[in-house]
C-alpha cells in the first residue's frame, strides 16, 4: 500500500503578500471632483471660455473667441448719456440774462432820445449846477448809443441761441456782451458833456 500523495505545498517568498482578496482599508475614501464631474467637454468649454476646436475641425471653419470688454467701455457705458440737469440750468439762465437785457434797451430808449433830460438828471445825481450850452447838440449822440445798445443785445441774442443749440456753455455771453455795449453806450452819452466848457466849469467848481 502506497502513501497517498500529498499536494506540494508552495511556499511565498519572505515577505511576499498572498495573491487573494485585500482587506479593506481603515481609511475613507478621497471626495470625488465636483467642478465638471458631470459636466460634458462643451459645457467645460463654455465655462471657461476656450473655443471649440473639436467642432471646428469637423465644420472646417476657425473658431471665433469673443473680443474681450474693456472695463473703460464698460464704465462709459454706465454712465449717463450727457449731463441734461446742468444744461437745463445753463438755459435758463442764458435766456433769463437775455430778457433782462431786453427789458433794460427799451427802458433806456426814452432817456437815450431826450439828451436835455438826460443830462439834467445825470447833473442831479452828481449835484452839479450845470446846464448844456446847445441841448440839441446832444441828440445825435443819444440816438447812436440806444443803436447801439439794440444792434449789441440782437448779436448777443443771436450768438447765445447758436451756443446753446450746440450744447456748449452760454449763461457767460449775454452778462459779458451788456457790460461791454452798456460801456459803448454810455461813452457815446457822455462826449456831448465832455466837450461842452459849461458844464466841465460846473463840475470842477462842485468838485472843489
Amino acid at each position: 500500500m502506497t502513501d497517498a500523495a500529498v499536494p506540494e505545498q508552495r511556499s511565498h517568498p519572505h515577505g511576499a503578500e498572498s495573491s487573494g482578496p485585500r482587506p479593506h482599508s481603515s481609511e475613507p475614501p478621497r471626495p470625488r471632483p465636483q467642478y465638471g464631474e458631470y459636466a460634458t467637454p462643451e459645457e467645460q468649454r463654455a465655462r471657461i471660455r476656450q473655443p471649440d476646436v473639436t467642432a471646428a475641425l469637423d465644420t472646417g471653419r476657425a473658431p471665433i473667441e469673443e473680443a474681450p470688454v474693456a472695463p473703460a467701455a464698460v464704465a462709459r457705458a454706465a454712465e449717463p448719456a450727457a449731463p441734461t440737469r446742468s444744461r437745463a440750468v445753463d438755459r435758463i439762465v442764458t435766456f433769463a440774462l437775455l430778457a433782462y437785457g431786453l427789458v433794460n434797451v427799451i427802458a433806456s430808449f426814452p432817456a437815450f432820445l431826450d439828451y436835455g433830460s438826460y443830462a439834467d438828471t445825470l447833473f442831479s445825481l452828481l449835484g452839479a449846477d450845470a446846464e448844456l450850452s446847445d441841448p440839441a447838440a446832444g441828440r445825435p449822440w443819444g440816438i447812436a448809443a440806444a443803436i447801439v445798445l439794440a444792434v449789441g443785445w440782437f448779436l448777443v441774442a443771436a450768438v447765445s441761441w447758436w451756443n446753446v443749440r450746440r450744447g456748449r456753455l452760454s449763461w457767460w455771453i449775454p452778462l459779458v456782451g451788456g457790460i461791454v455795449f452798456t460801456v459803448v453806450a454810455g461813452t457815446l452819452m457822455f462826449i456831448p458833456l465832455m466837450n461842452d466848457p459849461a458844464v466841465w466849469d460846473s463840475l470842477l467848481d462842485t468838485m472843489r
